[in-house]
């Protein structure tokens, strides 16, 4: 069973939210806030897999939350999914920098938001390759302006490659398609890359390839 927290200070918002995830038999809300101090309470109360955080709450904004769930360890195996009216709100790329695992827009479909619970509970970033250029692009005042090309150190030409292409916001499907490998060897580049640079996810590898240097603003895939 998934378990998930929402917070909103919308209260029709998260009834909607709670009314959608609770339907499905895998996934349970757990825990409802108004704001990123009283969720952070309920986190350290109740164990969560999933918390959806909207960017502007009283109390403690959603950006703010993100960095306190990313600092406590004992809320390590919290992922955050960032939930903003705005899809290109300049502070998702902030909290995907903070710890966070994707974002979603408020009108997304409703399946949407069920796949991107399921999708983030089992450990990988929420992040299309559209979705990624479009927020990068955009957003890359959020991001360093200097190019820090050693913080790849530790990897090696083929595993720079697959960061450059997880930047770009290729799939390990469309990764082994472009590299001409197998999906599972592009998945265990993928792996063992977070593992070098301490990521932890695919978000933050695509923020990487952006700091680093291997992906521009203007790219595409």
């Amino acid at each position: 069973m998934i378990r998930v927290a929402i917070a909103d200070d919308h209260l029709l918002v998260r009834a909607g939210f709670r009314a959608l995830l609770d339907s499905e038999p895998d996934i349970e809300v757990v825990a409802e806030a108004s704001g990123g101090r009283e969720l952070l309470a309920k986190l350290r109360a109740e164990p969560v897999d999933v918390a959806l955080l909207d960017i502007r709450m009283p109390d403690g904004d959603g950006l703010w939350t993100t960095e306190q769930i990313a600092l406590d360890p004992a809320l390590a195996d919290v992922r955050v999914v960032i939930v903003t009216t705005f899809e290109l709100d300049e502070y998702v790329v902030r909290a995907i920098r903070a710890g966070a695992s994707g974002f979603l827009v408020k009108d997304t479909e409703p399946v949407d938001l069920i796949r991107a619970v399921r999708v983030v509970a089992a450990g990988d970033a929420l992040l299309s390759p559209g979705v990624t250029r479009r927020l990068l692009e955009r957003a890359a005042g959020g991001l360093r302006d200097a190019v820090d090309p050693g913080i790849l150190s530790p990897l090696t030409d083929r595993e720079r490659e697959v960061v450059a292409l997880v930047g770009e916001g290729l799939t390990n499907e469309e990764i082994a398609a472009r590299l001409f490998i197998s999906p599972l060897t592009a998945k265990t580049h993928v792996s063992r890359v977070l593992q070098k640079l301490d990521a932890r996810d695919r978000a933050q590898l695509v923020v990487i390839a952006y700091e680093s240097g291997l992906v521009r603003p203007g790219w595409s895939a």
